[in-house]
């Protein structure tokens, strides 16, 4: 068998570096590694002797399989698919034998650019790991007769001959924490793939490509290990020292972080966390990434099969590179360096060859990659690395994105026992919703936060929720039965016969005073010495705001109108807004619903808006102020507001203020519009205290606003300077912090000067050890989720606001949240 090949041009054109295309399936080589050009002339020529053994049936792509086993693919122009074979002529059929420089396919040009991005044709080796490419064409070329590729066998070389250029040799000492696990891999990769050279990594006798991450992570490399570089090409010296400070670079591991543990109490023999949503369930744990989704054994043919793992992979690298966005837009370095790997990861050359080798033996495109995969994490989990093993978790999860991808979610979808405590490293807020609530008893994961979106869709949902529990969160088996009491931040992976009756005793107790708090929850909350409170609750739609009144919610106390926002391709129209908003007054069977402008931008983002990159976005344009920076989306929103019926019901709540020129800019525009709508009548519009500088310029906010209202999530991460998405830092982001409660008394203060009330619409309202702390601050209004009216209207009426005022008072000279709650717990046991 010949091991090398020659490749002549198959078009008249110049030549262009595959990276160069527009087409991100081949520009990330997930075809294969090659070469582009641009044709000038209309005939494809065989640009090697082989057999043709794919034709599309579009006419549009073929591959030669060449005599060395070399696989041609050749794709003309992009998006050409589309064309449905218009503009291109077969000479040839699928199983031809051909010469070099035969004609193959016939194109008309003019016709086809036309209707296409480009007709930028590439040529890519399908299975070229295989091979090494000694020599690249440039320049212009003429069809059939310049030199195109160059091919050689890989094991028939070595890396002088393979690159075409000197070989260099280097040691380096790998420094990186836990040696070489993923996201050092992925910067290894990235030094490496900077170069034309090819790079190698040898180690215990192994070598593998500086190019593939679970090549690299397959040697086993541990921290302080001495390693082997071997580069060749014409730029290899360069691409051995880039490659040499990149495996010597420190870098954490970053798992766990044991910070995020220490302000837990630990318990032997439990799972210790952070209690995102209150409550007690008994369930069998559900890995949502333990489930294997059933996959069809065989595929149509192999350029189908291809053509499904490249969308996929599309797909997945699109959603990957978003999330890499977000996380740098929050600042959150550590969480874009994971993501980074795990893109590194859908784009590892070892991987992709060993799936296209799967489809080629008549796999489908989905079970080759999972055998890849599969593949991989049995070499990574019999390494007796810890770390490495780890890494599995990785690998699994662009599996399960793939697969989705490919199959749709349904085909993922995990069975659910009757009582399912999801577990996993951290969910996102579409893995719970779309799963039925009425077999989710709880949720235990290994990171998260007790702000986070999770955290409030749970509490909403009325689900147990244990977050920021660590790695012993993600040694629970699949269907293993526990017991969450995420009120008390435990979980027992292993209950004993009796801890199981004397759990579901208390589950049944707490049932009962449910329904008995549910029985009064239409009454208002008076406490003993006659102060009325006013609980509403947080909606997102008509649906919340009908639950909300079944609960016997007093009032809206924040609509979240992002949510209308979201999930779509454009901003919703003033009519849409309008009938969201009066939906939600109608279900409200005459209450009144305080209802805020859009609150995008941090950790909220819609793609239409394009907002700009920030190195921390949460101190950057969001709320209002991306309210001012786009006028007109915000115009439309405070006109859909002011259409709504009674307007005398409707409570216009403003997000982020800092000082009280935007409050006025703000309502001058709202009496502006109005005037030209020919409204009279104005809602009242309040401030939601959410910045520092609100809380302490209350009294200025309050001579112009008719309510404040605190949003005490964003409130406690501003005061705190510690971002509430941070899951090592999950434990410490405690709103009965002291220096937050003398902002809130500040606030009230403020607002009483012009005889305004205060309200609180954050997690703190839902607190019961809050609950007490903010009547005796003089809070007048507390809003939490739907199912919590009841438990917070019980709490209240048997309280006395004289009593707690004197002990809040107090509560401002201690110096931690850990001494607030301890002396809340003497002074309310049962808070």
């Amino acid at each position: 068998m010949t091991t090398t090949l020659e490749l002549l041009a198959p078009f008249s054109g110049p030549a262009v570096p595959l990276e160069q295309v527009p087409d991100p399936v081949f520009a990330g080589l997930m075809m294969g590694d090659g070469l582009a050009i641009e044709p000038l002339s209309s005939t494809l020529l065989a640009p090697c002797s082989g057999v043709v053994s794919q034709l599309a049936r579009t006419s549009h792509a073929l591959t030669l399989t060449a005599d060395n086993g070399a696989e041609v693919l050749i794709h003309i122009g992009i998006d050409t698919v589309k064309l449905e074979g218009r503009g291109f002529t077969p000479l040839v059929r699928q199983g031809d034998r051909v010469a070099q420089g035969q004609p193959l396919i016939e194109v008309d040009l003019d016709a086809v650019a036309r209707q296409v991005p480009s007709l930028q044709t590439m040529l890519v080796i399908a299975n070229s790991e295989q091979f090494a490419f000694p020599r690249r064409a440039e320049g212009l070329l003429a069809a059939g007769r310049s030199h195109f590729l160059t091919l050689a066998a890989r094991g028939d070389v070595s890396l002088r001959e393979s690159a075409g250029g000197p070989e260099c040799r280097g040691e380096a000492v790998v420094r990186h924490e836990g040696g070489l696990h993923a996201r050092p891999s992925a910067l290894v990769q990235q030094a490496a793939k900077a170069f034309a050279a090819e790079v190698a990594i040898e180690f215990g006798g192994q070598r593998a490509n500086a190019r593939s991450v679970v090549a690299l992570m397959g040697l086993g490399v541990a921290e302080s290990d001495r390693v082997a570089v071997i580069a060749g090409g014409a730029d290899a010296a360069a691409a051995l020292e880039a490659v040499s400070q990149a495996l010597q670079t420190y870098s954490a591991a970053g798992h766990a972080p044991a910070a995020a543990m220490a302000a837990v109490v630990e318990v032997e023999g439990r799972i210790a966390g952070v209690a995102a949503a209150p409550g007690l369930a008994i369930g069998q744990a559900v890995r949502l990434d333990a489930f294997d989704m059933p996959l069809p054994e065989r595929g149509q043919d192999a350029e189908a099969e291809r053509s499904l793992l490249a969308a996929a992979q599309l797909q997945v690298r699109g959603a990957i590179q978003r999330g890499i966005d977000a996380a740098l837009r929050r600042g959150a370095t550590a969480e874009s360096d994971i993501f980074a790997a795990h893109l590194a990861l859908l784009d590892d050359p070892e991987l992709q060859a060993a799936a296209e080798r799967g489809i080629d033996a008549g796999l489908s495109a989905g079970l080759a990659i999972r055998q890849s995969i599969r593949a991989q994490c049995a070499v990574l989990s019999g390494l007796g690395n810890q770390l490495l093993a780890e890494r599995v978790a990785d690998l699994k999860d662009i599996e399960r994105q793939l697969l989705r991808a490919l199959y749709g979610d349904a085909g993922a979808a995990p069975e659910l026992f009757a009582a399912s405590i999801l577990v996993a490293d951290d969910l996102a807020p579409s893995e719970l919703t779309r799963l039925p609530r009425e077999r989710v008893a709880g949720i235990l994961t290994a990171a998260g936060g007790a702000s986070g979106h999770v955290a409030i869709l749970a509490r909403a949902m009325g689900i147990p929720a244990l977050v920021a529990c660590g790695p012993a969160a993600l040694a629970l088996r699949h269907g293993q039965q526990l017991i969450l009491d995420a009120s008390a931040g435990l979980a027992n992976p292993q209950p004993d016969a009796a801890e199981l009756a004397a759990a579901r005793a208390e589950i049944e107790q707490l049932a009962a005073r449910q329904r008995a708090m549910q029985a009064s929850a239409n009454a208002p909350a008076i406490t003993r010495d006659g102060v009325a409170i006013e609980v509403a609750v947080n909606i997102a739609n008509a649906d919340d705001a009908r639950e909300g009144v079944a609960h016997g919610a007093d009032a809206v106390g924040l609509l979240r109108t992002e949510f209308l926002f979201i999930d779509r391709r454009q901003a919703p129209t003033e009519s849409e807004q309008t009938e969201a908003y009066q939906a939600v007054l109608d279900a409200l069977d005459g209450r009144n619903a305080i209802i805020r402008t859009l609150d995008v931008g941090g950790d909220k983002d819609v793609p239409y808006l394009q907002l700009p990159p920030e190195p921390n976005p949460a101190l950057g344009l969001r709320g209002i102020r991306t309210g001012f920076a786009y006028p007109e989306m915000l115009d439309t929103q405070l006109r859909a507001l002011l259409a709504v019926k009674p307007l005398s019901r409707l409570r216009i709540l403003v997000p982020m203020i800092a000082d009280v020129g935007e409050l006025i800019r703000l309502r001058e525009r709202i009496e502006q519009l109005a005037a030209g709508m020919g409204v009279a009548e104005l809602p009242q519009l309040g401030v939601m205290v959410e910045v520092p500088s609100a809380a302490l310029l209350a009294d200025q906010l309050a001579r112009h606003a008719d309510f404040l209202s605190i949003g005490s999530n964003d409130l406690t991460q501003y005061t705190l300077a510690m971002d509430r998405c941070n899951a090592t830092l999950a434990a410490r982001i405690d709103s009965l912090h002291p220096g937050l409660l003398r902002l809130i008394a500040i606030t009230v203060e403020g607002a009483r000067k012009h005889g305004k009330w205060v309200g609180v619409c954050g997690a703190m309202a839902s607190d019961p050890q809050a609950v007490p702390v903010l009547l005796g601050l003089g809070v007048a209004e507390l809003s939490v989720s739907p199912r919590l009216v009841p438990e917070v209207k019980n709490q209240l009426r048997g309280l006395s606001q004289q009593q707690c005022k004197i002990e809040a008072e107090r509560l401002l000279s201690l110096s931690s949240a850990q001494a607030v709650r301890g002396r809340v717990v003497e002074l309310w046991p049962a808070a």
